[in-house]
């Protein structure tokens, strides 16, 4: 899977960003350690996502181009699928849940993408792609379990320790678990010794209780702000991959995560969605205490305003 990350890396030049690294004086010497964050709110479509997505559809025969793709997420992805499907000229199709934030919905609609809402709370999201499927030869692209998917993913990391090679102790949020496989491939081979941490809401907390029984755990519909690791559970790809490349799964507070949020707003003046906030909130919180190098992947910048002031007001 490595080779698959360096080659995506390589596919990617000229199309995804060089996102920038960050770093608070403030927040180093509150918590005694050198912290560096990734910024993929500055990624195109406003998320790492982009890169699983364009690394994917690139992928793709000229046949499977032409007939289109189907992909279902609550955000980001769906976006990003979206977003590649404009670059390339492949036609989109995204299952979104019609609770999904009204920002996100927008601007999967704004790239072209035809759009097919469901409740969330009566339908899967995999049930109506595959009734669509039925009736259309489309290439599904999943948010996560896919080995393209994770290669593109896993390129933030590998582009994040290529200039910031000194880094011992690597942060990346978990959902589905895509960004965090790609995560910990990259890191244990560039850098062997350097420790790989996934992070989860406590409402959301499937990955880590599957990674500590060893046994798949599924929580439909988790209840956490951070809408982006809302997933049921990790894939039949990536729960494995993180069993054998992560070394701890940690979890979050609701309030940590908006004190997280509130932080990057206000002290490093950057707009960072719920999901993307989850290593900050660990560090801040004494979820995680860590020392030396610090590398946390910042995964996006989508919050809709409405999120936002309530998260700015408390």
């Amino acid at each position: 899977m490595f080779e698959q990350i360096k080659s995506a890396g390589q596919r990617l030049q000229g199309h995804a960003h060089q996102t920038p690294v960050h770093s608070s004086r403030t927040l180093n010497e509150l918590l005694g350690a050198q912290v560096f964050f990734k910024c993929e709110n500055f990624q195109r479509v406003g998320a790492f996502k982009f890169r699983g997505a364009f690394n994917s559809i690139s992928l793709l025969s000229d046949s499977q181009k032409q007939k289109g793709v189907i992909a279902y997420s609550s955000g980001n992805h769906a976006q990003a699928i979206a977003c590649v499907g404009k670059l390339l000229g492949v036609a989109t199709t995204i299952v979104m849940p019609n609770d999904a934030p009204a920002i996100k919905l927008a601007a999967t609609r704004a790239y072209g993408a035809r759009v097919i809402e469901y409740e969330p709370k009566t339908q899967t999201r995999e049930a109506v792609a595959a009734d669509i499927l039925a009736d259309n030869d489309l290439s599904l692209i999943p948010p996560f379990d896919h080995a393209d998917v994770i290669a593109g993913q896993g390129t933030v990391a590998l582009e994040f320790l290529q200039t910031h090679p000194h880094i011992q102790s690597m942060l990346a949020p978990c959902g589905g678990g895509g960004l965090l496989s790609g995560t910990a491939i990259a890191c244990k081979n560039v850098n062997p010794n350097c420790k790989v941490y996934g992070i989860e809401p406590e409402l959301a907390d499937d990955a880590t209780l599957s990674f500590k029984t060893g046994k798949l755990v599924v929580k439909p519909n988790p209840p956490t702000i951070a809408d982006g690791t809302r997933t049921a559970c990790l894939g039949q790809l990536t729960f494995p991959l993180i069993q054998q490349n992560v070394d701890d799964m940690i979890t979050v507070s609701e309030a940590a995560i908006k004190a997280a949020v509130r932080f990057f707003f206000y002290r490093m003046k950057l707009v960072v969605e719920p999901s993307a906030a989850l290593g900050l909130a660990a560090l801040m919180s004494g979820a995680l205490k860590l020392r030396g190098n610090v590398g946390v992947i910042v995964s996006g910048g989508n919050i809709d305003a409405a999120t936002m002031q309530l998260i700015l007001s408390e």
